[in-house]
């Protein structure tokens, strides 16, 4: 096929950006992020939010007018589809992801286990629905992760959990399979991931044989993570099955580096973003290269990496369309990426957490405190939202 004009990809073009949002809506993600300009607004309200759910305040309903409203599709399935199809009218998919946190009891952990599976059975039926998302910790405990990972000696208990806990995820997995529906395993912290490739790699192993139903992620900001794809992608090739990969920078780089000076070890995390850029593009760029054999969704906020991917897709004469290759943006956010990518061909998606506001608080005071602390990208998303604005007369 010829060659795409990546001079075409407009990212400022604020009217497919925000094509989707009525003029209120656009109105309350710009009042939302104007806030989160301010850190010390951000800290001091998600500090109180937490207190105030754990002593019991009734203080759901603001949450869910603001943060909830903006950054989750609804606290129900049902309630989620009006969103789910709006995004797919602008050629859009939905990543479904239940919001809960890592659980730490059987039941808890067996429940994790049938929304997942609920929500893969659902996705069969909705065409704008082809991913969903789910926490390894959310299905085997986190104690149980992290004594695997350091190589220790289980107990008899212990490894009865871990070979349950394996079980639950290859249920889970089995049933992304036959509903044709891609489950996307997250990464979460250095000292557990071990476990947790081991686990997916496995199950990748199963099913991937045909088609990339189980992917993994691998988050650039580790400085060994470069290697480690390389690594699983030979190891994918001998086995003769498709390796599958989000590719993310990270998200736990405070915990990781305070963790390691804490415990004198060297840390697992670039020593600059520079490194972490680099990796990160030296990865898409691999994985273009081997594109026959790996499947990618390359989950970004960074609208360089998404201008990367697509050069690298024109240089190589690949389909915008290409069933290995994914862009993915969480839901309320980056949406002059997402919606551009879409409308340019790319097959695109958005992380949409749902449930109970309760369930979801962790995830949405990381998100208030995220977008707090990146100054330029938060700068960037208020000055495209004003710029819509304005278009709109609204201003």
């Amino acid at each position: 096929m010829s060659k795409i004009n990546i001079e075409d990809l407009n990212f400022e073009d604020t009217s497919i950006a925000f094509a989707s949002k009525s003029d209120d809506e656009l109105t309350v993600a710009y009042n939302l992020f104007r806030i989160f300009q301010s850190e010390f607004l951000v800290t001091v309200g998600s500090r109180l939010t937490e207190i105030a759910f754990k002593i019991g305040l009734p203080i759901s309903y603001p949450v869910k007018l603001t943060l909830f409203e903006q950054f989750c599709g609804g606290e129900t399935i049902a309630i989620c589809k009006k969103p789910i199809a709006r995004l797919g009218e602008f050629n859009v998919d939905t990543i479904l992801d239940y919001g809960a946190e890592a659980k730490e009891d059987e039941e808890e952990l067996e429940l994790t286990a049938r929304f997942l599976i609920s929500n893969l059975q659902l996705a069969e039926d909705d065409p704008d629905i082809n991913i969903i998302s789910g926490k390894i910790t959310g299905l085997i405990r986190f104690e149980i992760l992290e004594k695997v990972s350091a190589e220790e000696e289980l107990s008899a208990e212990e490894e009865k959990e871990w070979i349950d806990g394996k079980n639950r995820v290859l249920r889970v997995s089995q049933v992304a399979s036959d509903c044709g529906i891609s489950i996307y395993y997250d990464a979460e912290e250095s000292w557990i991931q071990p476990a947790i490739d081991e686990v997916v790699m496995e199950n990748m192993g199963m099913f991937n044989c045909e088609r990339p139903i189980i992917f993994t992620t691998v988050q650039l900001y580790r400085h060994d993570r470069l290697v480690y794809l390389k690594e699983v992608h030979e190891s994918a090739k001998n086995q003769g099955f498709i390796l599958a990969v989000k590719l993310v920078r990270g998200a736990y780089m405070e915990k990781e580096r305070n963790r390691a000076k804490e415990k004198n070890y060297e840390s697992p995390i670039q020593k600059d973003k520079e490194s972490t850029d680099r990796d990160y593009d030296l990865a898409l760029e691999y994985c273009i290269e081997n594109i026959k054999e790996i499947a990618i969704c390359n989950a970004t906020h960074n609208q360089d990496s998404c201008y990367h991917l697509a050069k690298l897709v024109s240089e190589k004469g690949i389909a915008l369309d290409h069933k290995h290759i994914f862009s993915a943006q969480l839901y309320g956010m980056s949406d002059h990426l997402s919606f551009n990518l879409a409308k340019f061909g790319f097959n695109v998606a958005k992380y949409m957490p749902y449930g109970p506001v309760k369930e979801v608080i962790p995830y949405l005071i990381r998100r208030a405190k995220e977008n707090s602390s990146i100054n330029g990208q938060m700068g960037r998303e208020l000055a495209l939202i004003k710029k819509e604005m304005i278009r709109r007369n609204l201003i």
